[in-house]
């Protein structure tokens, strides 16, 4: 990429409090791969190879189309016998009806579940358009639900005042690539290194940013070569357009304002602020493969994976994958609603707030204490508490005990001991949901 001057007054960007603040936000991978609603439920992301098996045995719905093409293996062999070795991937298009979907409905369960921002795809790999755009004819307003589902949806969103951004995968098109397989995936890709390519991405994306102004511009996996030149332009109109806009880093290392981490891949960062998604299960799309006792994350799982998310500077994005009628499936539904619920009485302890000196500890009995702060109190969450009685050490080393309130009502007592802050619990259910202790910084009330 050679210099471009612009790239000087992007750097002079700065992430908005909002995002600094918000810490839980919600993505939705919804489409036409949730008509076929099928994944091999090989592992998590991260931890088995990444290698040309993995696109095979691919744990992702929504790469339902590049998981077929490669010709063996699971996903294959149940497409050929559900609809036909002959059936073309895009047919599902019209297939796809949403006959069910109530934008409203999702942003008051969104609202409910504590989330600050949403961001839906626009359009994932497969190239099959969410809004009604002028550069393709494949998209959802002319074919299958005959709506312009991202601007329904951030319509709803923004009415229940949360903030709305959008992803779109910049580098990847199977519907232009449609003979390609899993090579597809590598950035140097012929079909990834022309100009026209390029040019629709950079278009695309342009009109993502006129349409809708999102709050999030949320890329995936990279950007075409041809077009690195163009993202100096992207950047400025974007920041131009919304002030208090973020990007994400998935713009072949041009510019970010945060870094991104998919379940196992990539790094949690004290100096530098940082997203993790992924799916309640192991999938963004809607996969049917997928139980709830299997493959989900328990419900205090992921009340527990926020804490640990936002005690060391991140904002977690967890993924919805809705089925094809519209619906959220009831096992996600739910997880939103606990994780909801207790950010009701507990999200003092998420919102708004930084990383402590110490961003957690473990007990001698396995118990896990996380810590987040704000100007006037820091926050001891004890995450997975031992069921029955049992007692903790807070180390005077770690904090020293002051004036303190439980934010919840649970069977807990402070005392001083020689060496620590000794937390005793009793009678604590074994499904309890994490406790909050909030401690007094000097001055602050009690």
């Amino acid at each position: 990429m050679k210099y471009l001057p612009e790239m000087d007054s992007i750097r002079t960007h700065t992430i908005p409090q909002w995002y600094n603040d918000c810490k839980f936000g919600i993505f939705i991978h919804w489409g036409i791969y949730s008509v076929p609603a099928w994944a091999y439920p090989s592992g998590q992301l991260g931890t088995i190879p990444f290698d040309e098996r993995w696109f095979a045995y691919n744990p992702y719905a929504e790469w339902y189309c590049n998981t077929v093409r490669a010709g063996f293996g699971p996903a294959y062999e149940h497409h050929v016998k559900t609809y036909g070795a002959d059936f073309d991937y895009e047919s599902f298009a019209d297939m796809w009806k949403a006959e069910k979907w109530e934008p409203g409905q999702w942003a008051d369960l969104f609202k409910k579940s504590g989330a600050q921002y949403v961001i839906p795809t626009s359009k994932h790999h497969d190239g099959f358009c969410l809004w009604n755009t002028k550069y393709s004819d494949y998209n959802s307003y002319l074919r299958g639900p005959k709506r312009d589902i991202i601007k329904e949806l951030g319509d709803a969103v923004r009415a229940v005042g949360i903030r709305y951004g959008v992803y779109y995968s910049g580098m990847l098109n199977w519907h232009i690539t449609r003979n390609a397989m899993m090579s597809d995936y590598e950035v140097h890709h012929p079909n990834n290194i022309t100009n026209a390519y390029a040019d629709l991405a950079y278009n695309q994306m342009m009109e993502i940013v006129d349409n809708f102004q999102p709050s999030v511009l949320w890329n995936d996996l990279d950007w075409p070569l041809k077009g690195l030149d163009d993202l100096p332009y992207l950047f400025a109109h974007y920041y131009n357009s919304v002030p208090e806009g973020v990007v994400n880093d998935r713009w072949h290392d041009v510019w970010h304002d945060y870094t991104t981490k998919e379940y196992h891949r990539g790094e949690k960062f004290l100096n530098q602020k940082w997203e993790c998604c992924r799916g309640m299960g192991l999938s963004f799309g809607y996969n049917q493969v997928e139980t709830e006792q299997e493959h989900y994350l328990a419900p205090n799982d992921l009340i527990t994976l926020l804490i640990d998310t936002v005690a060391f500077n991140g904002n977690l994005l967890i993924n919805i994958g809705p089925k094809a009628d519209g619906t959220i499936p009831p096992e996600q539904e739910s997880r939103l609603l606990h994780l909801g619920k207790w950010l009701e009485t507990n999200g003092e302890a998420i919102y708004s707030t930084r990383p402590f000196s110490t961003q957690k500890i473990e007990s001698e009995n396995g118990t896990t204490i996380y810590f987040t702060q704000n100007d006037s109190a820091v926050y001891a969450i004890i995450a997975r508490p031992a069921s029955g009685d049992s007692t903790i050490l807070l180390p005077h080393s770690v904090l020293s005990c002051g004036k303190h309130r439980i934010l919840e009502n649970h069977n807990l007592h402070l005392a001083d001991g020689p060496e620590g802050t000794l937390i005793q619990l009793s009678n604590i259910p074994s499904d309890s949901v994490p406790v909050v202790i909030k401690f007094f910084k000097e001055g602050g009330e009690g």
